[in-house]
């Protein structure tokens, strides 16, 4: 049996990843998943037989080689977007990664899956960018077996992406910088999930880095609109642009006055664009993507069935 060993078990890729895992035949795979608090804990949903959930914590090495005794493989589900007090994007993204890395290393698990996002780059001069290419950098260099998985704008359960677009469905009106004409190719969080799983299993993709993305690339304008056609009736949403010059010379002086927060380089990874091949991935994953529209039904329809 496979003991796959989740790092941010809490999150909407990790409760997606328990989902999926649930679906497989009784006795395939049992799961650790891993999380920082109580709360954390009641997030999760129903996992398969023998799964265990255990406390760990970044400044307790211990609590993670503990948690990833017996583990043939690690999934690491790091980073934050909008910055915090103790919550940096260095700590965040290459902070933790190392520690994982480390305590896998000492607990000689076979693999790890990394999931980053698409634009991570060392030699960025956008600090979550780097981060994230710094990651990735600490895991190929850990001696481990690994995947790495770059994502764009997820959707689906419990994600941040759909959790924006649900308030501009419920407000009528969505202020978007810059009007909302980058593009954008939304990934399904089911077929992040499946994705992966089937990365956790040694051998399988070793030492590649993939870009996944969705099967269909629109402006996030348009995104919203054909939610709020996927949400039924006659429900039009209004939107109004914002400046982004403005935009940006606003969070410059707010961050150097108040500190973490919503940033300069957190606003730049929001407006950039995306322009992926999805199939190369796709191939490599033997994976069927999500139709964009099965995607925005399966969430905003008002007749919607959890998945």
């Amino acid at each position: 049996m496979a003991r796959i060993a989740i790092i941010g078990a809490n999150s909407a890729v990790g409760r997606a990843i328990a989902r999926h895992a649930a679906t497989v035949p009784p006795g395939t795979v049992e799961l650790v998943a891993c999380v920082r608090s109580y709360k954390a804990e009641r997030q999760l949903p129903a996992m398969p037989p023998n799964s265990r959930v255990l406390r760990i914590s970044y400044g307790d090495p211990d609590s993670l080689k503990a948690a990833l005794a017996g583990c043939h493989s690690v999934v690491h589900l790091p980073g934050v977007l909008i910055e915090r007090a103790g919550s940096s994007y260095e700590e965040a993204n290459v902070a933790t990664t190392r520690v994982v890395v480390e305590a896998a290393q000492a607990q000689h698990v076979a693999k790890i899956v990394l999931v980053g996002a698409v634009g991570a780059d060392p030699k960025s001069t956008n600090r979550f960018y780097r981060t994230k290419g710094e990651a990735e950098d600490v895991v190929r260099s850990s001696g481990i077996e690994f995947t790495i998985l770059r994502a764009p704008l997820v959707l689906g359960e419990a994600t941040e992406g759909s959790a924006a677009i649900d308030r501009y469905l419920t407000h009528g009106t969505a202020y978007l910088i810059g009007g909302g004409m980058q593009w954008q190719q939304p990934l399904d969080v089911r077929d992040l999930a499946r994705a992966i799983f089937t990365c956790t299993r040694p051998g399988k993709l070793a030492g590649r880095t993939l870009d996944l993305a969705g099967p269909e690339r629109l402006r996030y304008r348009e995104l919203i609109d054909r939610a709020a056609r996927a949400r039924g009736g006659a429900l039009r949403i209004r939107t109004l642009p914002l400046p982004v010059g403005l935009i940006r010379r606003a969070l410059a002086l707010r961050s150097s006055v108040l500190g973490p927060g919503f940033s300069p380089d957190a606003l730049e990874v929001i407006l950039d664009s995306n322009s992926i091949d999805p199939e190369a991935a796709r191939a490599a994953l033997d994976l069927q993507l999500t139709r964009l529209e099965d995607t925005l039904r399966s969430h905003f329809a008002k007749d919607r069935k959890t998945a």
